[in-house]
């Protein structure tokens, strides 16, 4: 048997649940993840309220890391006893998962799995939102926000890499310090954050807006943007945006707003490969540094959705089997 957090239903954390459930099999092209650590997601909050449904009884997660423990029919990609992380499985609440081999990331040999377990869906996340989405470029402007969340603090530090200059929105001292520590050019607050913007632009507004808030930061984001700008919304942490004019695009400076989704950005093992490699290699010679921001063991995972939903914390949430 398997502990696992399980939900019967929607709504507010409480619904979360630690239970007893039969261990997971692998079949053909899998294997079984015996779980280190787990990571805590926004999707995982949506999914738990009906924001994105999901079949029930449900257990929740995507991403985490540990060890491979069984293979199923045909993998040869994978061996028993190999530390692997992923972002692409299902069912991750639990002390043993079932990952498909090739979504498997495999771990540096030298990397804290703790770090490994903390990096793959808001790393490649941030990876190819500034890569792919909008490929940053050395005199680029960003705006990001949420700098001190577990993307955003990603997102800054590749941004820079990158050579591009970098405007983040925080809500506390506290945050301002972490989103200035990973490399910020310039901090500013929520409130009325677009006239900031355009008078940090000299009036011309930012290439790109990086947005995970999106209900509440929509509006003035579409107006931080330059003429032909991107508004990129990668998550909903304020809920998601109403329904709005397309010509307001067309007013605002013939403006672009897109809403990728991490698989699009996953088609193939080549490209899931280059992101994996990218962000270990830089996590590995120090150019990137991924924050674990709290530790919870697992029977504690309403605690932590309570936290990540008030926002009470920076970084990555993790969960302990």
């Amino acid at each position: 048997m398997t502990h696992a957090i399980e939900m019967t239903e929607y709504g507010s954390a409480d619904v979360l649940h630690l239970r007893e459930v039969a261990t997971p099999v692998p079949g053909a092209g899998e294997v079984l993840v015996r779980m280190h650590a787990v990571g805590v997601n926004f999707i995982d909050i949506y999914r738990r309220q009906g924001i994105y449904p999901v079949p029930l009884p449900h257990i929740p997660g995507n991403e985490g890391a540990g060890e491979v423990v069984a293979l199923g029919d045909g993998v040869t990609s994978v061996s028993i006893g190999d530390r692997v992380a992923f972002c692409e499985a299902n069912n991750a609440y639990a002390d043993n998962v079932v990952v498909a081999a090739h979504a498997a990331l495999p771990l540096p040999e030298n990397m804290d799995i703790d770090v490994a377990a903390a990096l793959p869906l808001q790393g490649i996340t941030a990876h190819y939102l500034v890569n792919s989405t909008f490929a940053l470029r050395p005199g680029h402007t960003a705006l990001i926000h949420a700098g001190a969340g577990g993307v955003g603090l990603l997102l800054i530090q590749l941004a820079k890499r990158l050579g591009a200059r970098v405007i983040t929105t925080v809500s506390t001292p506290e945050k301002e310090a972490l989103a200035r520590g990973a490399g910020a050019d310039h901090v500013i607050g929520y409130d009325n954050f677009d006239t900031a913007v355009r008078e940090l632009t000299e009036g011309e507004g930012v290439d790109v807006v990086y947005d995970g808030v999106s209900k509440t930061t929509f509006d003035r984001s579409l107006a931080s943007l330059r003429v032909r700008g991107m508004l990129v919304l990668f998550g909903a942490a304020s809920g998601p945006v109403d329904p709005f004019d397309l010509q307001r695009l067309n007013w605002g400076g013939s403006l672009y707003v897109t809403r990728p989704s991490l698989g699009h950005y996953l088609l193939t093992d080549e490209e899931r490969a280059w992101r994996w490699s990218d962000l270990t290699s830089a996590v590995l010679d120090g150019s990137l540094n991924v924050r674990v921001g709290h530790v919870y063991p697992l029977s504690q995972a309403a605690q932590a959705h309570e936290d990540l939903a008030a926002r009470r914390t920076t970084g990555k949430l993790l969960l302990k089997p």
